[in-house]
């Protein structure tokens, strides 16, 4: 059981300081009695307000289909950012709604938003390998012995002392699309995997992440995550 100001503030629905105006300018109950103090403990599940049930108390796990020009930043100063598609509640809720993982301001597609530190840890930690298949059209064609080197595990980026994990890659029938598949995530690795080869990215779009698809998502929509899911 929590404290009511506290379960509010940390949905997003006001801060602790407004809780008691909060409470004043809404019907909440508690199993069906009207709470009046902020101070009084409830459990979430117990709580409606103006007859509603709080917004998803258990914590958010959204699939968004980023646009271009967006960043996975909270950094208002580096420009406009994923985080301005969601509801303002959302964006106030503590813990902080965040990105698993980044999708830079020129690639769109697939990015997952949410508030749980621990799937955080569980999509970006290495020893999970979690794939990530991703679409890209280069400026050039490419060689179908390209197949075989990502998938050996020894392409080595500038700036880098260990070579990529291997890597499924397929060529599309024009050769300058192609499907790539990683289990890793570095500095713009994509990108940087198809310089190393003399190729350069045009456009960059993430199709899937693990389990995840965009499905019929627009671009800057977005949707829950079930449990079944994931």
């Amino acid at each position: 059981m929590r404290r009511l100001d506290l379960l509010l503030a940390n949905l997003g629905y006001c801060s602790r300081r407004e809780a008691r105006d909060f409470l004043k300018r809404h019907a909440i109950t508690v199993k069906g009695i009207t709470a009046r103090n902020p101070a009084d403990k409830a459990r979430a599940e117990d709580v409606r307000i103006d007859g509603e049930p709080l917004d998803h108390p258990d914590g958010l796990l959204l699939v968004l289909n980023k646009p271009t020009g967006l960043v996975c930043s909270h950094d208002e100063r580096e420009g406009p950012r994923v985080y301005d598609l969601l509801p303002e509640r959302w964006r106030a809720r503590n813990p902080q709604v965040t990105s698993i993982g980044r999708l830079d301001k020129d690639t769109s597609g697939l990015i997952l938003l949410t508030d749980q530190t621990e799937l955080v840890h569980k999509y970006t930690s290495p020893k999970h390998k979690v794939p990530k298949l991703y679409g890209a059209t280069v400026d050039r064609e490419l060689s179908p012995d390209l197949v075989p080197l990502f998938a050996a595990g020894t392409l080595l980026l500038d700036g880098e002392d260990t070579p990529c994990a291997p890597a499924s890659l397929r060529i599309l029938d024009d050769r300058r699309t192609a499907e790539l598949v990683l289990t890793e995530g570095k500095y713009h690795q994509v990108r940087r995997m198809f310089a190393a080869v003399g190729a350069t990215v045009l456009t960059l779009h993430r199709v899937q992440f693990g389990k995840l698809a965009l499905g019929d998502l627009v671009p800057g929509a977005f949707r829950p995550v079930g449990e079944s899911e994931i």
